[in-house]
């Protein structure tokens, strides 16, 4: 079996899977199933993890994940409080084009969308400026039934065929040979890791959770990762700390406060480490942010 293999249960006389979550938290385990994912995050806030690259999502951001591929919504740790009130929602819709749907993607008209499909299987995010657009898609799906639900189904995938340069959410799938068992303690020091970012959490702290020496643990996680605990345990940081630089109106943001909250020692520490994985300081991080959602709102 492969890295938590899912069977998305699809009654009989359906084709397009459609589930609307509202949650504590959302499902915490690496997995992977036969059908392509949807996925609209109306609130919840955490890390998108796609095989071993990493991505920080929060409400109203919407998810292309191909087939087979390892992910998983991982939740900020507020929402795993035993105090938390916090909930998450999303909108899913789940379709494997070499199921059911094998001879509607065959026709010769579908042959486009077909094709966009084999391409992107390593998944995309929306571009912000199509969220809205497609996200009302997304709804009209969610509330249609038979022929209009098809159509409408039919509809998005053209919207995605025409959106120009979508950004991979994976470059190769790193995972394929991942057994469940490992794909349960990956998932497991992740978990860790991102609950535990902000302090000062060593080597010895996580080989200690994966019952193993600090040498084993180095070779198990960079074979089957491909990152050191060190870049791993960096990008995890970087990527909180980009949501915490954009989670204002860009006027009050504190660098400082946010390295040293992100567990960062000192702040030249964490600018270097910054531009390293983001490829810009955090002050053209946060000004091409605010400057890019500007001129989103202001397209009519």
């Amino acid at each position: 079996m492969k890295v938590l293999q899912f069977t998305i249960p699809i009654p009989g006389d359906k084709n397009i899977i459609i589930r609307h979550d509202v949650l504590p938290y959302f499902y915490q385990y690496l997995h992977r199933h036969d059908e392509i994912q949807l996925t609209w995050i109306i609130r919840g806030e955490g890390t998108l993890v796609v095989d071993n690259n990493m991505y920080p999502f929060k409400p109203n951001e919407i998810y292309y994940i191909g087939a087979n591929l390892p992910h998983v919504f991982k939740s900020d740790p507020a929402y795993f409080s035993q105090k938390s009130k916090k909930t998450v929602e999303a909108i899913t819709i789940h379709f494997n084009p070499t199921g059911k749907l094998a001879g509607l993607f065959d026709l010769a008209e579908m042959k486009h969308i077909q094709t966009f499909i084999l391409k992107h299987n390593n998944g995309f995010m929306i571009p912000p400026i199509h969220v809205t657009d497609v996200a009302h898609k997304i709804q009209i799906i969610s509330k249609s039934k038979g022929v209009e639900q098809m159509l409408a189904f039919i509809e998005i995938l053209k919207k995605f065929s025409s959106i120009p340069k979508l950004k991979e959410l994976s470059s190769s799938s790193m995972l394929e040979t991942v057994s469940e068992n490992v794909g349960v303690r990956l998932s497991e020091i992740y978990h860790f890791i991102m609950a535990n970012y902000e302090n000062n959490i060593t080597l010895e702290d996580v080989a200690q959770q994966a019952h193993m020496t600090p040498q084993a643990f180095c070779r198990y996680f960079k074979k089957r990762t491909h990152h050191t605990f060190v870049s791993f345990l960096n990008e995890v940081r970087i990527n909180e700390a980009c949501k915490k630089l954009t989670s204002g109106d860009g006027d009050s943001i504190s660098i400082s406060t946010v390295a040293y909250n992100c567990g960062f020692n000192t702040v030249t520490h964490f600018n270097r480490v910054f531009k390293t994985v983001v490829g810009k300081s955090p002050h053209e991080y946060v000004d091409d942010y605010f400057k890019s959602t500007y001129e989103i709102e202001l397209t009519p």
